[in-house]
């Protein structure tokens, strides 16, 4: 886990295209991290280790996304106390509803930060991530910032094509 400070953990490897977003989202911000496929259910005992572990190794926020019942992200909370960001990862016959619900629903105590379903909620968990390892960074503080502008310009630039657009029509 070399210089990781996010561990990106997910229920099975066919959940690599949607966890990949925050992977993108990290990179894009220069924020090292770890990714790793553990099942709560069926690698239970590496899914704890790398949970427990993980502060060890430098690890700030675990990212943990996994479809179906979705147990991955509680049981890694579970294990440490660093925050932990759930994906829930559609499929299954609810369409990853019931990944959301498993998240969501955590007894109190042991929270789970979660995400929509889907790519946009990998996508949000890595801005999440990068949020607050921003805290202790002023320079990350100062890149979600540019970020942000960045955002709101393209917005700008697509209504003023919009208005172009909308001025050959009576």
């Amino acid at each position: 886990m070399n210089n990781a400070q996010v561990l990106i953990l997910m229920g099975s490897d066919s959940d690599l295209p949607v966890m990949e977003e925050a992977a993108k989202v990290l990179t894009e911000f220069g924020v090292g991290y770890a990714m790793h496929v553990s099942s709560a259910h069926r690698s239970p005992r590496k899914t704890a280790a790398l949970a427990a572990g993980a502060a060890g190794q430098g690890i700030k926020v675990i990212i943990a996304g996994a479809g179906m019942a979705a147990h991955l992200a509680g049981v890694v909370a579970a294990e440490t106390v660093l925050p932990i960001i759930g994906v829930p990862i559609g499929g299954g016959a609810l369409n990853g509803v019931d990944a959301l619900y498993a998240m969501v629903q955590m007894p109190g105590g042991i929270p789970v930060a979660t995400m929509t379903i889907g790519k946009a909620g990998a996508k949000n968990a890595g801005i999440l991530a990068v949020q607050m390892l921003s805290i202790a960074d002023p320079a990350l503080l100062e890149k979600l910032d540019a970020y942000r502008q960045r955002m709101a310009a393209e917005v700008e630039a697509r209504d003023s094509e919009l208005q172009v657009r909308l001025q050959k029509y009576p």
